[in-house]
């Protein structure tokens, strides 16, 4: 699904709000979440699941291709977790 596809489905449930409207709340939904998630706090959606960062520690690595080691730097990486809700959906035959 695309966020313009997105962006239909939610036009299409509420009533009242034109197609230029539904594309701003849902930019303003992911700019929320991002503005969030920079802040390193961790988003929660009932049902749905849970984005949070985690950090990875520097370490070393290899370059397959000479064998050479190479540091890898550290960095923020996003983890989902899904709902209890989600899964259970997901699985259901």
């Amino acid at each position: 699904m695309t966020k313009s596809v997105l962006i239909e489905k939610v036009s299409e449930k509420v009533d009242g709000l034109t197609r230029n409207q539904t594309e701003i709340v849902v930019d303003t939904v992911f700019e929320s979440i991002k503005k969030a998630l920079m802040n390193g706090d961790k988003i929660e959606i009932r049902g749905f699941g849970n984005f949070r960062l985690k950090n990875r520690l520097p370490r070393k690595a290899r370059n397959p291709k000479t064998g050479e080691g190479v540091e890898v730097p550290g960095k923020k990486v996003l983890y989902f977790k899904v709902g209890k809700a989600l899964k259970e959906a997901l699985n259901t035959k």
